[in-house]
Order: C-alpha cells, then structure tokens, then sequence
C-alpha cells in the first residue's frame, strides 16, 4: 500500500451508537478530511447477503466492494435491525473482512487529493485497519443511553421498533463485536478514551478539536 505523505489520518472504535459517526463526520468537516464509515461496508454486505441468499460468495462481495460508489452507503434501508443483525454475521467471515481491508486501507492512506487526510470510525480501525494513525480516539457510552439514541433515530425514520428491542439488539451486537474472532472491538493502550454519556454533540467535538489542535499547531 503507497500511502499518500504528510496527511492527517483519525482512527475511531467504538461500540455502536456511541457518537462515533457524528462526531467524524464533524472531524472530517472541520479539518477536510476524508470520511468513511466502516461499518456501513458491512451493512451493506449485509444487504447484500439478505438479497442473494442462495448465490451469496466471496467473489460476488469481492466485485461488488471493487465497485462500491460512496453514494451505495448513503441509502437509509441501510439502518434496518434485519440488516444490523445480518451486517455482524458477515463481519465474523474472515475472508470478507481481508476484502473490507483493502478497501478501507485505499481510503485511509490513499484519500482523495482534495482532502488533507482521512477519518475512518468502525470497531477495528486502530487495532487493525489504520494502526499507525495520527490520532485514535476510543468512543464510548452508557448502553441505556446509546438505545435511547437508536430508539430515537428510529422513531425519526418510522421505524417501528421499541425502547426494549433497541436495547436487546444493542447488548447482543455489543456481545458479537467484542467476542469475534477476528477484529474484536477493544480499546487499546495508546488510544483516547472519550466518553459521551453526558458530552452534547458540540462539547464532544469540542474535546476532540482541542486535543487534535495541540498536536497539529505544534
């Protein structure tokens, strides 16, 4: 992998609904960074699989990921519980998450020339997709807090799903995602530790800003 020199590389883990994907999308806007939300590959893989069970192969994810246009990841049948459900199964697959890899390692280290680097947030972003990123930021929050998000986030979308099912769906997906084989999600040593449980979207971005600021004007 040639990578792209003297960028601003962000690396993200997080469980779900954690603020993560708010708070990188407010990171790449600031500092013009490229922005790409891992775990979308995943949900639309998912789709994927859901669409074409019977004819569901490496080769046919392989085609589809080489081909995958930004704007595929945008689509809200994306945020569906079937395909959240169906999106950590494919993410156990080892052979689909070498595929993801590759695709995720272009968009770290190989952005775009208009963008001055890139942000990626996801569950194995500093411990395996981007290691050597120049800043790595673990976000994390209460579970009770982060289905109440969901749930809402549901509600604004009409999905017809209660408080006590995002919160099943969340402690399970929390489950496969830190006890999978491969990628578990875990914070590491040298990455910092933000919690949002009860930081606004503004005063998160503003720790983050202020910790990135230090770093970069020195």
């Amino acid at each position: 992998m040639i990578k792209r020199r003297n960028i601003i590389t962000v690396a993200i883990d997080s469980p779900a609904a954690a603020g993560a994907g708010t708070q990188a999308k407010l990171i790449s806007k600031h500092y013009n960074l490229f922005y790409l939300d891992t775990g979308k590959i995943y949900r639309y893989i998912g789709k994927l699989k859901l669409a074409n069970e019977k004819k569901f192969t490496y080769n046919l994810v392989k085609r589809k990921i080489s081909n995958l246009k930004f704007s595929y990841l945008n689509d809200k049948k994306l945020l569906s519980n079937e395909i959240a459900i169906s999106a950590s199964q494919v993410a156990k697959d080892k052979k689909i998450r070498y595929i993801v890899h590759k695709f995720q390692q272009k968009c770290a280290y190989q952005p775009p020339k208009k963008f001055k680097g890139s942000v990626l947030d996801g569950r194995d972003i500093i411990t395996i997709q981007v290691k050597d990123a120049m800043f790595k930021f673990y976000i994390t929050a209460n579970l009770k807090i982060r289905a109440l998000r969901r749930f809402n986030e549901y509600k604004n979308l009409n999905k017809k799903m209660t408080y006590d099912e995002v919160l099943k769906s969340l402690k399970l997906r929390d489950k496969s995602d830190k006890e999978r084989k491969y990628g578990p999600l875990k914070k590491t040593k040298d990455s910092i530790l933000i919690n949002t449980t009860k930081l606004s979207k503004k005063s998160c971005f503003k720790k983050i800003k202020s910790i990135m600021d230090k770093k970069l004007n020195n």
